[in-house]
């Protein structure tokens, strides 16, 4: 679940929604017209796109940051269904975001703060193009990876149910152990797990970010009562719900079609879940279990590359050695913690050993930010 309030350290509304009017109407700059990335300037209150009518194909927005929040921008298809996102841009800085849109209608929207529904303003995407998946080596990528989400969600589905027997039997220890296990399946999928609006925040959301539409439920609520309160004898609805929408999320990923850009989009923003929540030890906060949630993002970046691996071997196998060797100095420093078959409380590692993690993460966050320009070839 993205960050909420960044950093110690470093959706809702359909088509039609109120805050449409916020962002600026269509108009076109150079670089944009001139088949550039298409500039979205973010402040805290208003969210400007350089233009507002797109060519099908893929579009590359540069989201610059200019206000004093952090900030998220987002594409949304009907529905709230997540076309592209990138998170946590903080303050001062840009960020580029590649999405493969065909034809229709969709919004464009900033979070400052991230929170809320965002300041939205409609896109038009017309004509047509010949989709990435066209490439064999892509198509073949999606179909893996596919596969994966299949595996680890049917897995999330049997784990979660297990936590939940636990906490509706009330055995507390029980369901201490199994907490972290089942996050694992939900943290390797995250980025897929986000494209379906309201279920993410219903399964994973945390209590600074709950609102009167979506109060604090899931896992993160659980685990409050586990571990602070230590009794869960009145929690029997909210693990029920936690089941069924974890069955929900399960069927929806397993159905989903992702594109090539999803794959290495998604390889990004896992590393970014990292950084911004686990780094920090505000995802699971009351159980400390965040290493959990660490490997297991990463894990899922991993598979994300490895399925687009043949496809980037051919263009840029440059890249591909740099992104094997971040991959391994992430492993060997994250095992280090390795504790019997987990890993070591958040709050056991001292400041000098999480900025050993945070720093070989960042360095794998750079070669992983160029995928989605290598697969697009924008």
């Amino acid at each position: 679940m993205r960050s909420t309030r960044f950093l110690a350290l470093a959706a809702v509304g359909t088509l039609t929604g109120g805050a449409l009017a916020a962002c600026t109407s269509d108009k076109t700059d150079g670089a944009a017209a001139a088949g550039g990335p298409i500039a979205v300037t973010a402040t805290d209150s208003a969210c400007e796109l350089a233009r507002t009518t797109l060519d099908a194909g893929t579009a590359v927005f540069k989201v610059t940051n200019s206000g004093a929040k952090v900030t998220e921008f987002y594409v949304y298809a009907d529905g709230d269904r997540v076309m592209g996102e990138v998170e946590n841009i903080t303050p001062g800085l840009s960020r580029e975001l590649r999405v493969e849109l065909p034809a229709g209608a969709y919004q464009a929207s900033c979070k400052p703060g991230m929170v809320g529904q965002g300041i939205r303003t409609a896109l038009t995407v017309s004509g047509s193009a010949a989709p990435l998946a066209e490439d064999a080596a892509l198509a073949q990528a999606s179909a893996d990876y596919s596969r994966y989400v299949r595996s680890q969600s049917t897995a999330l589905v049997d784990k979660t149910a297990e936590f939940v027997a636990a906490v509706k039997a009330g055995d507390v220890a029980k369901a201490k152990a199994l907490y972290p296990v089942a996050r694992t399946y939900f943290e390797r999928i995250e980025p897929v797990a986000e494209i379906f609006g309201d279920l993410d925040p219903k399964i994973d959301g945390r209590e600074d970010g709950a609102t009167k539409e979506l109060p604090f439920t899931g896992f993160h609520r659980l685990e409050k009562d586990l571990w602070v309160g230590g009794d869960v004898s009145k929690d029997g609805a909210i693990a029920d719900q936690l089941d069924a929408d974890v069955r929900a999320i399960a069927a929806k990923a397993q159905a989903e079609k992702l594109s090539p850009l999803q794959l290495a989009n998604g390889a990004k923003e896992l590393l970014d879940e990292v950084a911004n929540g686990k780094i920090t030890g505000e995802e699971d906060r009351y159980s400390h279990t965040d290493l959990w949630d660490f490997a297991a993002n990463v894990e899922g970046s991993k598979a994300a590359v490895a399925a687009l691996r043949p496809a980037l071997v051919k263009r840029d196998p440059a890249l591909v050695k740099s992104i094997d060797e971040g991959f391994a100095k992430v492993d060997a420093e994250l095992a280090k913690y390795r504790v019997g078959d987990g890993w070591k409380l958040h709050n056991q590692l001292s400041e000098a050993q999480l900025k050993g993690l945070s720093d070989a993460i960042n360095a794998l966050a750079e070669p992983i930010s160029k995928v989605a320009g290598v697969i697009s070839g924008k």
